[in-house]
């Protein structure tokens, strides 16, 4: 289902302009003039440049460093009040509760980032927000062939991971700290993180990009994508290479189509196909994992451990 107010994008949409009031062509010969060719929105052409865009991933990135890292300072301070402080920080990263107000953080973060993006697309509601970023089904790729593709990404991310290999990394100890860790990351993995990752990568840095050529904003925005996670999987290349995998495929399925939606889409069906095998292993105990599990269950939400070392 389409978000509220969304369009089915086939091209180029416009908004026609409110003419002025008659008394305005007082003194016109030959009558009022025709009015102006309606305003057409080009999701490839933005009226944003790459330098706000790159202001908004930058913006973005600071989020969800800071804001985790604000939050839980009154819990450092209080539970950890009576010992040195830096032997406090160099335990935190063990302990459930901080694991867990740290990825409650996310939520605000992801809001916050929300909230920008639509001061970007709209500079400040004088502009549409979802014809201007292009959201819609464009024609010959709808749901299911959307549902096709992120099986298809899926199985080869996979393969990947299993060809590159895995380790176990900072984000995997997170999930396994405690329940409650596991389905405070399940709900951000498919309610905010596809959206808000899209709509910054697909919908505000790629058209910004696309302007200096189709590939070379395909390589900018996977490599952004990318960079900003290779610190924290280093030691994990399949991790790593699912991850340039999925920036990739995404951005080319929204430099063919362009609309940000399907990208969505593939995005959230990817995420939660990943989710409920997370969720029957945990009550269950009879899902059998992969070998590359640990490595993949990292897409699901990669920025939610980006401050962790």
């Amino acid at each position: 289902m389409l978000f509220p107010g969304a369009v089915s994008y086939t091209g180029f949409v416009s908004t026609p302009l409110t003419p002025l009031p008659q008394e305005s062509y007082a003194g016109y010969e030959g009558g009022p003039p025709e009015p102006p060719p309606a305003a057409a929105f080009n999701p490839d052409s933005p009226p944003w440049g790459v330098g706000m865009a790159l202001g908004l991933w930058t913006a973005s990135l600071a989020l969800m460093i800071f804001v985790p890292a604000v939050a839980i300072i009154p819990y450092i301070v209080i539970g950890y009040g009576g010992q040195d402080m830096q032997r406090a920080l160099a335990t935190i990263d063990q302990d459930p509760n901080a694991l867990l107000i740290s990825i409650a953080a996310t939520l605000p973060a992801h809001l916050i980032t929300l909230a920008l993006v639509w001061a970007v697309v709209t500079r400040f509601g004088r502009r549409p927000f979802w014809r201007t970023i292009g959201w819609g089904w464009p024609p010959r790729f709808g749901f299911w062939a959307c549902a096709g593709a992120a099986l298809a990404l899926l199985g080869a991310s996979y393969l990947v991971a299993s060809l590159l290999g895995t380790k176990e990394t900072p984000f995997d100890q997170m999930l396994k700290s405690s329940p409650n860790a596991l389905f405070a990351t399940a709900f951000l993995a498919t309610v905010t993180a596809p959206l808000v990752e899209e709509l910054v990568y697909r919908g505000v840095l790629y058209p910004a990009f696309r302007r200096a050529g189709v590939l070379w904003a395909v390589i900018v925005v996977t490599f952004l994508f990318a960079v900003i996670h290779v610190p924290q999987y280093y030691n994990s290349p399949g991790t790593v290479g699912a991850i340039v995998l999925l920036s990739g495929a995404l951005t080319l399925v929204r430099a063919k189509t362009g609309s940000v939606l399907p990208c969505f889409v593939i995005h959230l069906i990817f995420n939660g196909l990943q989710v409920i095998g997370l969720l029957a292993n945990h009550f269950y105990g009879k899902t059998p994992e992969p070998p590359a599990a640990t490595g993949l269950i990292q897409t699901l939400l990669p920025h939610a451990a980006l401050f962790f070392r």
